[in-house]
Parts: C-alpha cells; sequence; structure tokens
C-alpha cells in the first residue's frame, strides 16, 4: 500500500472512546529481552521499540503516523503520488503531532522523485525508505548526501546483497503474505535464506505480523525488527473509513488473496487485498490494457502507469468513502488478526508484551495461546 493521499479533503482520526484506559506509556513496559533482541533495530531507528509501521495508501498519514510514533514504533509516511509541496506539508503536519522519529516512504517510479529526496532533505527528515524498485543510484546518492538513512526492500538474498553494496543502511524484507503490492515469496522462506546469511546488516522482517509471537521468532532468526501495515491500518486513529475498518474486522485470513496477472506481455506487481467485485474489476482492467497494447495505442510503461493509477483510485474508493465492495481493500494475511478496532499504543503495547514473554519462555514450552 504504497501510493499515498493525494490532495483534498482529509478524513478525521477518531478519538478513543469515553471511558477507555489510557495505554501505558511506551517507556512505562517492560521488555528487557524484546530491547535486547532488537537493540540494533532500535538504535538505527531511535525508537523505543523496533516496529515500523508500513507506509499505506491513504492511511499512512500524519495521524496514524504521529501516533505509531508517540506509542514508542516508527511512523513512516506514505508518500506515494503527493507532489513535493503536498508531501512538505504532510512531513510539518506530522511533526507538528510527534516529537519522535519518523520516516517517508518514496516510489522509485515517481516522476519528481529527485524533488521529493529534497524535500525530504530540506526537513530533515532522518530515514527514507525507497520502495517500489530497484533504488536508482543517483536517488541513493541523494539520500545519503542529506544525511539521511536509507531502507530499501529486498526480495531476496542476491538484491540484499547488491543493495547493502549500494549504500542502503538497513533492509526490509517483506513476504507475500503482506497487503498491497508484494513480491512472490513468503516472509518463512526469506527470513531463512537472508537473515543467517547477512547476520551484521540491519534487517527488518515484515508480511503476515499479528501478534507478538511472531515478532519474538523473527528476532530470534536474526531480524532486527519487523514492520506491520494491516494491523495498523484498522486502528482508532486510521482516517480510514468505519467499513473499511469493519471488512478488516470480518474478514479471515483466505479472504485476503493476491490479485492474477492476465497476460505476459503486460507485467503488473501482483497486490494482495480482500476478494470483492473489484478483484474482478482489476481483471477487466488488465483486459482493456492488453487490447490496448495489442491495438499500439499505448505503450508497455504507459500501461503499467494506468494500472497503478487503477489501484491509486480503487484503494481511495475503499479507504476513503467506504466503498468496500468495489473498491480495492487492500489487506495482508493477518487480517483475521484484527477483531476489534483499538487505538495505536494499545496494538503495540500487546505485541512488545507478548514478544517479551515468548521470548522469555524456556526453548520448547508451549505458549498456551
Amino acid at each position: 500500500m504504497t501510493a499515498g493521499p493525494a490532495a483534498g479533503a482529509r478524513p478525521a482520526a477518531r478519538a478513543a472512546g469515553p471511558g477507555a484506559a489510557p495505554a501505558a506509556a511506551p517507556e512505562e513496559l517492560a521488555t528487557p529481552l524484546l530491547d535486547a533482541a532488537t537493540a540494533r533495530g532500535r538504535a538505527f531507528l531511535g525508537s523505543r521499540f523496533a516496529i515500523l509501521g508500513g507506509a499505506m495508501t491513504w492511511v499512512s498519514e500524519r495521524n496514524l503516523v504521529s501516533a505509531i510514533s508517540n506509542a514508542g514504533g516508527f511512523g513512516v509516511i506514505a508518500c506515494g503520488a503527493m507532489p513535493p509541496a503536498l508531501l512538505a506539508e504532510e512531513i510539518a503536519a506530522t511533526r507538528a503531532r510527534t516529537d519522535r522519529p519518523f520516516g517517508v516512504n518514496l516510489i522509485t517510479l515517481h516522476p519528481e522523485l529527485p524533488d521529493l529526496i529534497a524535500v525530504c532533505a530540506e526537513a530533515r527528515v532522518s530515514h527514507v525508505v525507497l520502495a517500489g524498485g530497484l533504488p536508482p543510484g543517483p536517488a541513493i546518492a541523494a539520500v545519503k548526501d542529506s544525511g539521511a538513512r536509507l531502507l530499501a526492500f529486498a526480495p531476496n538474498l542476491a538484491v540484499a546483497r547488491k543493495l547493502l553494496r549500494a549504500g542502503a543502511d538497513a533492509l526490509i524484507i517483506e513476504g507475500s503474505e503482506a497487503g498491497g503490492h508484494i513480491g512472490p515469496v513468503s516472509l518463512a522462506v526469506l527470513a531463512q535464506e537472508i537473515l543467517p546469511a547477512l547476520p551484521e546488516a540491519v534487517i527488518f522482517a515484515a508480511g503476515g505480523i499479528g501478534r507478538g509471537t511472531a515478532i519474538a521468532a523473527l528476532v530470534q532468526m536474526g531480524a532486527s525488527g519487523v514492520q506491520l501495515g494491516t494491523r495498523f491500518a484498522a486502528t482508532v486513529e486510521s482516517i480510514a473509513h468505519p467499513r473499511f475498518k469493519e471488512a478488516f474486522r470480518r474478514a479471515p485470513a483466505r479472504d485476503a488473496v493476491a490479485s492474477v496477472q492476465l497476460d505476459p506481455r503486460l507485467p503488473v506487481i501482483p497486490v494482495r487485498a480482500l476478494r470483492n467485485a473489484g478483484t474482478e474489476a482489476f481483471l477487466a482492467k488488465q483486459r482493456e490494457m492488453v487490447e490496448r497494447l495489442e491495438r499500439g495505442e499505448v505503450s508497455l510503461e504507459a500501461a503499467q502507469l494506468e494500472i497503478e493509477h487503477y489501484w491509486a483510485g480503487a484503494l481511495r474508493r475503499a479507504v476513503i468513502e467506504g466503498d468496500v465492495e468495489h473498491g480495492s481493500v487492500m489487506a495482508g494475511q493477518s487480517v483475521g488478526m484484527v477483531t476489534a478496532e483499538e487505538p495505536v499504543a494499545d496494538v503495540i503495547a500487546a505485541l512488545v508484551t507478548e514478544a517479551e514473554a515468548a521470548l522469555a519462555r524456556p526453548a520448547g514450552a508451549a505458549s498456551g495461546a
């Protein structure tokens, strides 16, 4: 979910319900084992916990990003299709809501990528995530020259090594269980392939993480921390429409399905979302673009860009307008673990408490969960 919001009316985040007990401050949560296991990740991010908020279109904006950072995690703004001026506004609005660290996710295919990097540099953004493909050399250099720390996505070990040689300061390995645009390999496999081979690298694991027990297992395998999106998309502070959040609460894991590529002549990155009428609409869109390609009406690049614009519009219909039948309800397979609309602080507190308990259990002991 990395396209990002566009200009226009911005829904307000909901406040916690009356009588809700305030969550413990991040510093009050005792997690010595988790802290030790994620020391490199926490130092890299500058946050209380090594938990990144996944950049989600229309969702990862000032309200949710600041809430994640205030709760001890590390919020990340989804820039996506934003023009530079709007990104500058979003960064400033987020900074007005938190004095804790947060980052910005930029799409490498954005036509104004150099200007967006310049906006981040001007605003002294501490961490930049380059997503949507292998980052070009000039973009890597520009981020590094700004003084920001650079994170990039590694879909396999060879690319992970290449990114580190090119200057990436940390990696995110995201499994196909994740929501939104996904790769072909599960996190269970990526973790086994990449983490033991790069023990000195700062690596955050993502995809299908919904419980603290999974965080404990991943850091024991060598991850420096984790990234979550789906659990945060349905929180109180998320500006997503109530019907969008309700769809999350009602959906089992099997309803979060990956899109199908109809024709190899039009390669498209698979997208994981809840199955609905919009799923069929995307197939129809692909057929339309293949036919236009065959007639020579559009180039391959233009066809791919139009499909990306389709996803951004379809996701807006679901997230902002609440059309969960015809819009794109992007969600990871951890959606089955979303059972209530909780404050971000409560979600993070539960995750780290569960992870600490799992790390404290003797090897081979049953969790009782």
